[in-house]
């Protein structure tokens, strides 16, 4: 894996508006993403930042070292005070970065100056897309600033899909979660309106380190790949390069968050903090590198 890599091509493509309606914009530079690690027989590498953590100005040097390290995509989380999917160290650097004066308008920031670079998938919460001036100027900001998709892990298919509507019709992909505990017959209608790719929940509970990945996380990755259209991820609880290989053996991207975020937290400054995540990274890209075994899609 390089340590950079271009821009995607396609609509949308350089932090761009995409056009409205469509939500294909956002979708098609997500599917470049993938692709381009699918044509290097390996799993997309997509690590997760906390918007205005440590900082609002530490975290755009956060999105720019991922940049730099390699990522295939960003997951950039939007601060919230209350964060259900989170576990302590993701909620705490929430509060961190809350503290320290972030707002969407600063996340966002962050978002512009790499979506140039990478695609750029926003983790927002309901309520922050329903505040303000509502999910219609949500979207349209997103968009503005170069997102390529949005996760609201709060909100539950089938429900206020006048919500998924406002920011599908910003072209952003609205990307849906399955958790192990989600019935077979629900995954095949999530997967059927999924858009830039299923996010897979590897383990029951909120975000953070494991010691070890599921025994049946597989066999979930193979029937949800079995029914979806768009690539399929895998996060929660990743903790090491060995098992983000491990995951990248089934599925067609590894997302890696807690550990990244306790690195920037743990470190004596941003700097050493910033070193230690690009060697995460770069230790992970090697771990993930094709050798061929992967599951053709």
């Amino acid at each position: 894996m390089s340590a950079e890599r271009p821009a995607a091509a396609g609509p949308g493509a350089g932090g761009a508006p995409a056009p409205a309606g469509t939500g294909v914009a956002g979708a098609a530079r997500i599917a470049a993403a993938f692709a381009t690690a699918r044509g290097e027989e390996r799993a997309a590498l997509m690590p997760y930042m906390m918007g205005g953590f440590p900082d609002p100005e530490g975290s755009l040097r956060v999105a720019a070292a991922y940049a730099d390290a390699g990522a295939d995509l960003i997951e950039l989380g939007v601060p919230f005070s209350d964060p259900l999917a989170d576990g302590p160290v993701i909620h705490a650097a929430a509060t961190a970065a809350l503290d320290a004066g972030t707002d969407i308008g600063s996340v966002l920031e962050v978002c512009r100056s790499v979506s140039d670079r990478v695609p750029v998938v926003l983790m927002a919460y309901t309520n922050m897309v329903l505040g303000g001036s509502g999910p219609e100027d949500f979207g349209r900001r997103a968009s503005e600033a170069g997102a390529a998709g949005v996760i609201v892990p709060d909100l539950p298919f089938g429900e206020d899909e006048s919500l998924r509507q406002a920011l599908t019709d910003c072209g952003l992909a609205v990307v849906p979660l399955i958790a192990p505990t989600t019935l077979g017959e629900r995954r095949a209608e999530i997967c059927e309106v999924a858009s830039g790719f299923v996010y897979v929940v590897s383990t029951v509970g909120t975000t953070g380190e494991r010691g070890e990945l599921p025994p049946d996380l597989r066999e979930l990755v193979d029937d949800v790949r079995s029914r979806a259209d768009v690539p399929v991820a895998v996060g929660f609880g990743i903790a090491t390069p060995g098992q983000a290989s491990e995951v990248g053996q089934s599925a067609d991207g590894v997302i890696i968050g807690s550990r990244l975020v306790r690195m920037i937290a743990d470190a004596d400054d941003l700097s050493a903090g910033l070193e230690a995540v690009a060697g995460f990274l770069a230790e992970s890209a090697a771990a993930m590198a094709g050798d061929g075994s992967r599951p053709v899609r």
